[in-house]
């Protein structure tokens, strides 16, 4: 963030010497403490330690790193009417360092016509009077290196306050029953996700295709096959442009046995190759599961050639994987 001319930092309860190291860096450090933390509220007082006078407001967290020289992209974009910045977030990264799950987030802004919305996944709400200006750009990056070790089950409690406030609100819904899912509650989940899917406010298609691959994940886990195929055939319909269902059918007819449905749908899943731009994307559509998981089908119903292949290409994309590369060379031997 050095490039900013002034940083300002909301500590909310770092136990670590973070305020300290900031303040000797000079960066503006404030404290707050909350009875009740809300992320929204959290962000609004941040963005108020911001002097009214400043043109661009540019809010990172503490696990994300701009790409250098981003000032100089930023400035050379804006004009008079840009309202904010939609620019790229590689969100996660395989061992060599190289971006997986990218995806565009918008968080450069104006300091007057936006204000935080939502308790938890919270987002900017545009409160300006004239018709919001976005301008798109894939000049500009930041990357995402979480702390795995830090305790988030705070999430879930925080989510579950937000949806019984407002059970009609589309996006808690669907970020409810996915932390239901990520904890392996899957009756909530599948309750709370099959609720997103048929909310009236529920619009976005791509989010509510998501929602229908995971309540079919829920089935799969509670070994109820004909439900889990039939929600992933809907998101199929749904969002047919998209890899991730595909790929989710094909795993799904692997974990079944049933090798040859699997390859047809791993093989569909292969001619779509444009990602989503937007937080939908999923690394294991994009990194080397269909390949391994498809070499392991042509090896089961026999064609050795092309198990030989789909398997070269994953040892390939991963050749830190000792389980992959220990099928190539059995296939090979065999």
């Amino acid at each position: 963030m050095k490039e900013a001319d002034a940083i300002y930092v909301l500590d909310t309860g770092s136990v670590d010497n973070s305020v300290n190291m900031l303040r000797e860096n000079g960066v503006n450090v404030s404290v707050k403490n909350y009875e009740h933390f809300k992320f929204d509220e959290a962000r609004n007082d941040s963005l108020a330690l911001v002097p009214d006078d400043a043109d661009i407001c540019v809010c990172t967290d503490i696990d994300e790193i701009l790409s250098p020289g981003w000032r100089e992209v930023l400035e050379s974009i804006w004009n008079k009417d840009t309202d904010r910045v939609r620019y790229n977030m590689n969100f996660s990264f395989d061992d060599k360092g190289n971006p997986v799950s990218t995806y565009y987030i918008s968080k450069m802004h104006k300091k007057d016509k936006y204000i935080w919305s939502h308790s938890i996944h919270e987002v900017l709400m545009y409160v300006g009077d004239t018709p919001e200006n976005v301008i798109t750009t894939d000049k500009l990056f930041i990357g995402h290196y979480p702390d795995r070790s830090k305790d988030r089950s705070f999430y879930l409690n925080l989510l579950e306050e937000a949806v019984k406030e407002n059970p009609n609100d589309d996006r808690n819904m669907h970020y409810l029953g996915r932390e239901y899912m990520y904890n392996s509650d899957w009756n909530k989940s599948i309750d709370t996700l099959i609720r997103h899917v048929y909310l009236e406010s529920s619009t976005w298609d791509e989010e509510k295709a998501a929602s229908e691959r995971f309540i079919s994940r829920g089935y799969l886990a509670l070994n109820r096959y004909d439900e889990a195929i039939m929600w992933l055939k809907k998101a199929l319909k749904l969002t047919p442009y998209l890899r991730e269902p595909y790929v989710e059918m094909g795993l799904l007819y692997y974990y079944k046995k049933d090798y040859k449905e699997a390859i047809r749908y791993l093989l569909l899943a292969l001619k779509i190759t444009e990602k989503s731009p937007t937080y939908i994307n999923e690394d294991f559509a994009w990194n080397e599961t269909p390949y391994d998981v498809l070499g392991l089908c042509y090896f089961y119903v026999g064609d050795k050639s092309k198990a030989l292949e789909y398997t070269r290409i994953a040892l390939e994309l991963n050749p830190n994987s000792d389980r992959i590369r220990n099928n190539y060379d059995f296939i090979k031997r065999s």
